[in-house]
């Protein structure tokens, strides 16, 4: 008769194994992961995670699995591709914003991951049916995905340059030499300011209207 293993919290599924990825590569990031690092999370023997994921590669696509699962992508191409252009780097987006690290990591082995190549497909859709050619279309899901996750890169670092100013952040830059900065002196309270939502829209219509206005 076979025994349930249990970790120090229950019953050992692939669900709480996956979850523990996810959580150990957000906390230490993707270089921390490794089945014996996982067991260690679960408290557990590194043998009993291979009754529910046989290797590291299944490991990642479990992974794949759960941080995508919420990926709302645009599946009617009667819609226009700037609309499901627009849709897909939000829907990026948002799935990044809940797991930065996890993302990262099923971007760069998406090929080993076939379910993390699905925003990878969309995008190569959305370019095609715009009218452009193979290498173009390449070019242009990587350049959609890079800005949805720069994006991202740029609010944390805006966040964390704010966190490093005084409780009066746009008097702090009142000691500076309006000559040699006259711009930064003058939109001190704008630069000081940090709406990322609205950031992101003016850059995204920036950068779909760019594309729009490439040579097919």
């Amino acid at each position: 008769m076979s025994r349930v293993r249990k970790g120090v919290n229950g019953v050992l599924t692939r669900e709480r194994i996956v979850g523990a990825a996810v959580a150990l590569v957000e906390r230490d990031g993707a270089d921390a992961l490794s089945m014996r690092a996982v067991a260690g999370e679960l408290g557990v023997a590194v043998m009993s995670l291979y009754n529910h994921v046989p290797n590291k590669a299944a490991l990642l696509k479990g992974m794949a699995e759960r941080v995508l699962a919420d990926l709302d992508l645009p599946e009617n191409r009667h819609l226009d591709w700037r609309v499901r252009a627009r849709e897909l780097i939000r829907a990026f987006r948002r799935v990044a914003r809940e797991n930065p690290r996890c993302t990262d990591l099923i971007v760069t082995h998406s090929v080993e991951v076939p379910f993390g190549l699905k925003p990878v497909e969309r995008g190569l859709e959305i370019a095609h049916d715009a009218g452009f050619d193979g290498p173009t279309s390449v070019r242009l899901m990587r350049a959609i995905i890079s800005y949805a996750q720069g994006s991202l890169l740029r609010e944390t670092e805006q966040m964390r340059m704010l966190d490093s100013l005084p409780a009066d952040a746009a008097g702090a830059f009142a000691e500076l030499d309006p000559e040699r900065f006259p711009r930064v002196t003058l939109l001190a309270k704008e630069l000081t300011e940090h709406d990322p939502e609205t950031d992101f829209e003016f850059g995204l219509d920036l950068f779909i209207n760019a594309i729009d206005a490439l040579p097919r």
